[in-house]
């Protein structure tokens, strides 16, 4: 009996609990229900997630592509030339004083350097440039007994050689689409040469003469300013071809000399250059209009305020067997001159021309022929007198000049030249013969053997 008892007691335990874990189960069903289909989109996000994340792990840990297109410049280069030169017969009233004969007496015979450049190059980003240039272009020493009779900035007080600052600017490529920005001491728009890869012009009248080391261009010769401290615009109308551009600068008039505070040039006053270039027949006509105004002075009781400009253009036919160049320029001198009869200042008017010719005779020999014709003032009156009131260096009215050279070119490898040639001014007095202090026509004949070199470049 008590044995039945146990069992009808454990067999209602077993029923109670069977109930209670069904009654649990069937509460907790729609949770377990739940939690299986998070369970399943939580493992379809995983999965889509280790899809999708080695690729975004990837993309976001790839390096940037290193700009391979641009190698910075760094470039240290020079050229140079000079002569053996003998001088056959030197001007008897030593006139010319711009040219390097100026002084030399007759008969002398000597090595010497014309100039001797040092630049360097440096490219900071592929925005930025800066170019530096040192220069030295000595004369020769005519004085006797120690001393020094010819003194310029090449030449220290004791006769030798020096170098000084010709240029030394930033460039900033590319201002906008084809202009460049240019500030600092640099070569002006006249006759210079700007390196390729810029949007400045290469093909001006003193690079495509291609013959700097036998003399400078006819406005060049009579100092036009091949250089000067300032800030310009070289642009170009159409940046993918580079057949057409321009050039704006605005510069001290001081080239690169320190002047003193009290010369009108030394910050009063400014130079003003424009110029506008273009390649015409598939680029072999190169065409080349230039204009400047300075203000040199201001007006006096007696003289109206003083200035210059000039209008120069050039023009070149480049083909392979022969290339001809011809320069011509006018330049206005205001108040440059007082007339000593009517006692009143006048304006000078300056003309100068130059035709040339170059090309090759056989492989590696190369002949070049020149002619400049210079008149310092168009309207001198050969029966007055005048006294000279600008300070535009060098000038002289009562001279006229006919320059001649011509030699050949003898170019054994690149950037070497060896060049014979003979070099000749003929002067001739505008004043009339009865006038004091006249001279007669004469002339400065000089012959050279000419070497040139370029290295760095």
């Amino acid at each position: 009996m008590g044995l039945l008892m146990c069992l009808t007691l454990a067999g209602f335990a077993a029923k109670a609990q069977t109930t209670s874990l069904s009654a649990d189960a069937a509460t907790a069903a729609p949770v377990t229900a739940t939690t299986a289909t998070d369970m399943k989109v939580a493992s379809k996000a995983e999965a889509k997630a280790k899809t999708e994340t080695p690729a975004e792990t990837k993309t976001a840990a790839k390096p940037a592509d290193a700009d391979t297109t641009w190698k910075p410049q760094r470039r240290l280069w020079g050229y140079t030339f000079g002569d053996f030169y003998y001088d056959a017969h030197s001007d008897a009233a030593n006139r010319g004083p711009e040219t390097m004969y100026n002084g030399v007496p007759t008969y002398r015979n000597a090595f010497q350097f014309r100039r001797l450049y040092l630049g360097y190059d440096y490219e900071i980003t592929k925005k930025f440039k800066v170019e530096v240039l040192l220069a030295s272009e000595p004369n020769a020493n005519t004085g006797v007994s120690g001393t020094t009779s010819i003194q310029n900035g090449d030449n220290l007080v004791d006769g030798k050689m020096a170098f000084w600052i010709k240029n030394f600017n930033l460039r900033v490529r590319d201002l906008w689409n084809g202009t460049d920005l240019v500030i600092g001491e640099m070569s002006t728009p006249g006759f210079a040469l700007n390196e390729p890869g810029t949007n400045g012009p290469t093909s001006l009248s003193e690079a495509t003469w291609a013959f700097r080391s036998i003399e400078k261009t006819v406005s060049d010769f009579h100092k036009n300013n091949a250089y000067d401290i300032g800030a310009a615009l070289q642009g170009t109308f159409d940046p993918k071809t580079k057949n057409y551009g321009y050039v704006l600068m605005v510069g001290n008039n001081t080239q690169a000399s320190l002047l003193s505070a009290s010369n009108a040039n030394a910050g009063f006053y400014k130079i003003f250059y424009g110029d506008v270039w273009g390649k015409f027949l598939n680029q072999k006509l190169y065409v080349d209009i230039y204009a400047d105004y300075a203000k040199t002075a201001a007006a006096t009781y007696a003289i109206p305020g003083q200035e210059h400009n000039m209008l120069k253009i050039f023009a070149a036919y480049n083909t392979k067997p022969i290339t001809v160049g011809v320069e011509a320029y006018t330049q206005q001198i205001a108040s440059g001159v007082t007339n000593s009869t009517t006692k009143a200042p006048e304006d000078a008017t300056v003309r100068g021309f130059s035709i040339w010719a170059r090309g090759a005779i056989v492989k590696n020999v190369n002949y070049f022929a020149r002619f400049d014709s210079y008149n310092p003032d168009t309207k001198f009156s050969s029966a007055d007198s005048y006294t000279i009131n600008t300070n535009y260096a060098n000038y002289n009215p009562t001279v006229k000049e006919q320059f001649y050279t011509a030699g050949l070119d003898y170019n054994p490898t690149k950037n070497v030249h060896f060049m014979p040639n003979f070099w000749l001014i003929d002067y001739k007095d505008q004043r009339a013969s009865t006038t004091t202090g006249y001279v007669g026509p004469d002339h400065t004949l000089v012959f050279r053997f000419t070497f040139f070199y370029t290295f760095g470049k």
